[in-house]
């Protein structure tokens, strides 16, 4: 077998094409649990998030561009920190409606080859090697999910979700996915699993497919911040000498 290259996402490619040497695994390891612990000191006070994923394709000048700054001040609005995966296209736009809101706006990044660089509009973001690493992130501050158009990327962190809330892995935070005619054929799939009895008739109920704003914000109120007793308080401060950064929070625990 011919080693990997050195080049972008060449750790990727060793801790996914099967055993290595002692020191190498362990090497990989520690570069996880490294990502780990910086993502949990950028993110911890952060407040109450909700992740919007979306594809890094469309530009500025794209419908969906301007979807997705809808959706990050309508979030702003709500209360919450706008989190996505730090790049460019709709995760920008969401970003960027957010800042411009005048609400919070982070995200965690990783290292690619292309398309992932880091938008402009953000107030906190951490970078990550492994997809893995950004995922647990993504998902551990946040309580709703927001699906904007998107591609391979963005299907897998919607049905990461999905599962994570059908097996109860997390609480049955909402779901929203974002423009109906984008998703009706997928909608339509997961019909089908249905009727051929691969899911549960209920649990087509772990999501919204809408297209309008006040729709979508109004079912995550309903089962992002009312189901969980969110309220608006101070949050903790964080610590000067661990280098902690600060960002005012909006919702947070009771």
């Amino acid at each position: 077998m011919s080693k990997p290259s050195h080049g972008n996402g060449w750790e990727d490619r060793t801790l996914l094409e099967g055993p290595q040497t002692r020191r190498k695994d362990l090497g990989l390891v520690l570069r996880s649990v490294r990502d780990f612990v910086r993502g949990f000191r950028a993110l911890h006070f952060v407040g109450p998030c909700v992740t919007v994923f979306g594809s890094a394709r469309f530009n500025e000048g794209h419908h969906y561009y301007q979807l997705a700054r809808d959706v990050g001040s309508a979030l702003s609005h709500l209360g919450f920190t706008v989190m996505t995966g730090g790049g460019p296209g709709l995760m920008e736009g969401a970003n960027r409606g957010a800042r411009e809101a005048g609400g919070r706006s982070v995200a965690c990044n990783i290292r690619l080859s292309a398309e992932e660089y880091q938008n402009a509009y953000l107030d906190q973001s951490v970078t990550v090697h492994y997809f893995f690493v950004r995922k647990v992130l993504l998902f551990k501050y946040s309580y709703g999910f927001v699906a904007l158009p998107g591609g391979f990327g963005t299907m897998d962190e919607l049905f990461e979700a999905l599962t994570l809330v059908q097996t109860q892995k997390i609480a049955s935070f909402p779901i929203v996915l974002m423009g109906r005619d984008y998703w009706k054929r997928l909608f339509h799939l997961v019909q089908n699993m249905v009727n051929e009895g691969a899911i549960r008739p209920g649990e087509l109920d772990l999501w919204l497919v809408t297209d309008d704003i006040n729709e979508a914000m109004s079912h995550i109120r309903k089962h992002g911040v009312e189901d969980f007793g969110l309220t608006s308080r101070r949050p903790p401060r964080p610590s000067r000498i661990l280098g902690e950064p600060r960002i005012t929070a909006g919702w947070t625990t009771q």
